[in-house]
């Protein structure tokens, strides 16, 4: 992990902290095959990189992260080609849906109308980065 002071380290335990973590990565761009889900250990892996908004307006970088889900019962896509593991996606939110207290599911959206649906026992989550940021050439933007 990054010694970087800039670096984000979060821990999502409740609804509210999920929020935040969905907030700082809003806009990562990561491949289809750098997702992974692990059934005997029940855990959901992402490599992303963030675009780091914390920055500012002016600041143009992003830095590799890594989001780990834990207590993950099960995995669901849709419109997410599996077999194209060198396909781009954008990570638009992070949503809870409850369910059985202190389960239910965690929904990714991406850009496009792709997204991932984590059934889960609890909200067990973190996104740490892992790298060195980066310049990046844009910063990213949203139709109105």
């Amino acid at each position: 992990m990054s010694t970087d002071q800039g670096s984000l380290r979060l821990l999502a335990e409740d609804a509210e902290d999920l929020a935040v973590i969905s907030a700082a990565l809003q806009d990562a761009v990561g491949l289809v095959g750098d997702m992974a889900f692990d059934a005997k250990t029940q855990r959901l892996t992402l490599g992303l990189n963030r675009f780091r908004w914390e920055n500012g307006v002016r600041a143009k970088e992003r830095v590799r992260t890594g989001l780990q889900f834990g207590s993950v019962l099960s995995v669901q896509t849709k419109n997410l080609r599996r077999d194209a593991k060198a396909a781009v996606v954008e990570l638009l939110a992070v949503q809870f849906e409850p369910g059985e207290a202190p389960g239910g599911v965690v929904h990714l959206v991406f850009a496009g109308g792709g997204d991932l649906r984590a059934q889960v026992e609890c909200i067990d989550v973190i996104a740490a980065d892992l790298s060195a940021p980066w310049p990046t050439p844009r910063r990213p933007g949203h139709k109105a």
